[in-house]
């Protein structure tokens, strides 16, 4: 399904977890890192399709998230030309995405990159809000961007977040465990889960 101008519709899915990481996930034989998207098909909503694409590629089910926000508009991108193909419903330029805000409410045990017979992803980490995009296909990473920074303003809204998040003396939170696993180059801090 490709609009009149070459886009396909597609959603895009920022994970956080509890102290405001986001979610990472690695293409299967490939180093590059990106956040779980995909399609929208025929009849579907932008957020029908995400909550297909959390359980497709991640494992998770609708109760293991939050809804925090999500874009007004879609954001666009071009494929480079060598990627550009014909569609018998004209010609492919790139994605145009709606972009969603999600809070894990329930654990890291819940995520599985094998959901499918067909699975996208071979890793996972938690890493900060805001990092260096040089593991992002290079044009993805505008819309990375636009994306993060649009969204942002979410996180502080949110009420049962800020309520109970960690480090007050009243937080009932309970921290997300965490993993050990080989650490990736240039992303301190990040560890990668490896889904058995």
């Amino acid at each position: 399904m490709i609009d009149r101008d070459g886009y396909r519709p597609n959603v895009g899915i920022i994970l956080c977890n509890g102290k405001n990481q986001v979610f990472w996930a690695k293409r299967i034989n490939q180093h590059a890192w990106q956040f779980p998207q995909g399609g929208i098909k025929a009849g579907e909503t932008p957020e029908q399709a995400m909550f297909r694409e959390l359980t497709e590629e991640v494992g998770l089910l609708p109760k293991h998230v939050r809804i925090l926000g999500r874009t007004r508009n879609w954001l666009r991108y071009d494929v480079p030309s060598h990627w550009v193909r014909r569609d018998s419903k004209g010609q492919y330029r790139g994605q145009k995405q709606i972009w969603f805000l999600l809070r894990l409410t329930g654990h890291d045990c819940n995520v599985s990159l094998r959901a499918t017979n067909h699975p996208e992803f071979d890793a996972w980490r938690w890493s900060d809000y805001w990092i260096e995009f040089d593991s992002v296909v290079e044009f993805k990473r505008d819309v990375y961007r636009l994306a993060l920074e649009e969204l942002e303003r979410y996180l502080h809204k949110d009420v049962r977040y800020l309520r109970h998040r960690p480090g007050r003396s009243d937080a009932h939170a309970v921290e997300p465990p965490q993993h050990e696993g080989p650490q990736e180059p240039g992303q301190p801090g990040s560890v990668i889960e490896r889904s058995g």
